[in-house]
């Protein structure tokens, strides 16, 4: 397996990295990552990671349910309802940030179509890409979405879209930058870009360290806190203008972290460690276990 060394922090350009913590890949293959802690700025990323052209099987697994539609198990069972309803919130969050009720929407990542057909059903010309195939064949087969490869956001035309939307699919990429520039291009000059993120700086996160579900080496490549998603962004053409909390993340990433804990209940600490997270994120939303970002263009660069 070919396997990819990161020597340059994409956020501040640092070169100089110590160990943070050691983490264990609980869907697929039981194997240890290192987490590697940026000296100057704090960014985590997670070290010799696969390559694009072999972290697929890291993928391959029924109970990675962003890309599957499973609903055993109640930790399952949660998840697909907290979908639903998020959204609803999702949609209502791109509504009030792109003032409209319709528009021209990218979904990039689209996993299986859940949001992108719900914002179909809502009135909006909608688009995805998708890198899994088999997750790309579900959403036409299923949500009669059609999306395309990921490569396929490099031939979308300038200034395209009204709303991109990118739901927790930042942390997968190799290349983020690159994508962050490709999305700067077809973004139209007075349309918002919506990025949601685990975040490591959450109560949650420093509960469980290594047990921290989002922390899901090695598909999660960067691990990322507020201030990390700002300065990236900013440094590419784009300026933060709003943040809003991810309040059920709380609960699943806590449940999930107790199962991989083995703690007996697992459902019930999890809930409970999961319900203080959420009332610490009320007082601090960017110590919410997940956060969404809403972006704009710079004037300079539209």
């Amino acid at each position: 397996m070919a396997t990819v060394n990161i020597n340059t922090c994409p956020v501040c350009s640092g070169k100089n990295f110590t160990d943070f913590l050691v983490c264990t890949d609980y869907f697929v293959s039981g194997e240890k990552f290192q987490i590697k802690k940026c000296t100057s700025c704090g960014f985590k990323i997670t070290d010799k990671i696969p390559d694009e052209d072999s972290i697929g099987p890291y993928y391959q697994a029924e109970e990675y349910i962003s890309h599957s539609n499973t609903s055993e198990g109640i930790v399952n069972r949660i998840y697909h309802f907290a979908r639903e309803f998020m959204l609803g919130q999702k949609r209502k969050v791109v509504v009030k940030n792109c003032h409209k009720k319709t528009g021209n929407l990218l979904d990039v990542g689209a996993g299986t179509g859940f949001f992108a057909a719900h914002m179909k059903q809502h009135g909006w010309d909608v688009s995805g890409t998708e890198k899994s195939e088999d997750a790309r064949n579900f959403a036409e087969k299923e949500m009669k979405v059609k999306l395309v490869p990921a490569e396929g956001i490099f031939e979308f035309e300038n200034n395209t879209f009204d709303a991109i939307t990118l739901w927790h699919v930042m942390e997968h990429f190799h290349n983020p930058v690159q994508y962050i520039h490709e999305i700067k291009r077809i973004l139209d000059a007075e349309g918002k870009l919506f990025i949601a993120l685990p975040n490591h700086n959450s109560y949650d996160a420093g509960h469980y360290k290594q047990t921290w579900a989002a922390f899901d080496v090695p598909r999660h490549i960067w691990h990322f806190a507020p201030a990390h998603v700002k300065q990236i962004f900013e440094n590419n053409g784009f300026s933060l203008t709003k943040k809003y909390r991810m309040p059920l993340d709380s609960f699943y990433i806590s449940m999930m972290s107790e199962k991989y804990k083995k703690s007996k209940p697992a459902f019930l600490k999890g809930l409970f460690f999961g319900a203080v997270s959420w009332v610490v994120s009320i007082c601090n939303k960017d110590r919410c276990s997940s956060v969404i970002y809403v972006f704009k263009k710079n004037q300079s660069s539209r």
